[in-house]
């Protein structure tokens, strides 16, 4: 498939068909049937990143660093379950978009959203996390040439990364209660939470300082040494 197709195929995958299956699932099965609506977000997010795989050769390796990411971003969940708004996922997932391309930072934030609910819950919220921390992902590959450049971009993205990420949460909170999207049910829900999005912004950018560089340059020397990752940019 040629790259212009790839790239139009892996844009209707993550920025329609996934939240279209995650927004249809929450309105027509509401708390039921989220298992197999977070196993579809998982596989449909999967196929962006196969379609990349140009060199067979390559495959495994790059299968396995995306998979080190994800455990990376989940025991972080873990070590920080005690703070509630306060978890590395969001950076861990940026830094893979930066530095591996869109595709696997939508992958690692879906994945590490459902892998680590294993351990704090898997409900008809995951496919809202999947999606959420997925998206955070696939914009910063988008605009990952000014983040990797400007530390001061990447702290404002950090920022509005809590945002989205609780805003977007507001909308299944806004849907579970009948099914249907009210605005000013939305709205409050976006009030009351308040608190919490302020404590993702924060936390996006303490670990994004902290985990950039370190994450980064290790991603780096990974793909210049094997040559890996090069058509997924």
């Amino acid at each position: 498939m040629k790259t212009a197709a790839r790239k139009k195929v892996s844009s209707i995958f993550l920025l329609l068909l996934i939240p279209a299956v995650v927004i249809g699932g929450a309105v027509l099965f509401r708390d039921k049937q989220y298992a197999l609506i977070s196993l579809a977000v998982a596989a449909l997010s999967c196929v962006p990143v196969f379609l990349r795989f140009e060199r067979r050769d390559a495959t495994s390796r790059e299968l396995m660093i995306l998979a080190i990411l994800v455990a990376i971003s989940v025991a972080g969940r873990f070590v920080f379950a005690w703070l509630p708004g306060f978890k590395p996922v969001t950076a861990v997932t940026v830094v893979a978009a930066l530095y591996l391309g869109k595709e696997a930072g939508f992958l690692v934030g879906a994945l590490s959203a459902v892998v680590s609910n294993f351990y704090f819950g898997q409900g008809p919220w995951t496919p809202f996390q999947m999606f959420a921390w997925g998206i955070i992902g696939f914009l910063a590959g988008v605009f990952a040439g000014p983040l990797k450049r400007r530390k001061l971009l990447l702290i404002v993205y950090g920022v509005l990364a809590g945002i989205l990420f609780s805003m977007l949460m507001d909308v299944w909170t806004t849907l579970w209660v009948d099914g249907r999207f009210l605005l000013s049910r939305y709205l409050a829900s976006v009030a009351l939470a308040l608190p919490f999005t302020v404590e993702y912004a924060v936390s996006n950018v303490i670990f994004l300082l902290l985990l950039t560089k370190p994450i980064g340059e290790k991603l780096e020397r990974i793909k210049t040494k094997y040559g890996l990752f090069t058509t997924m940019e």
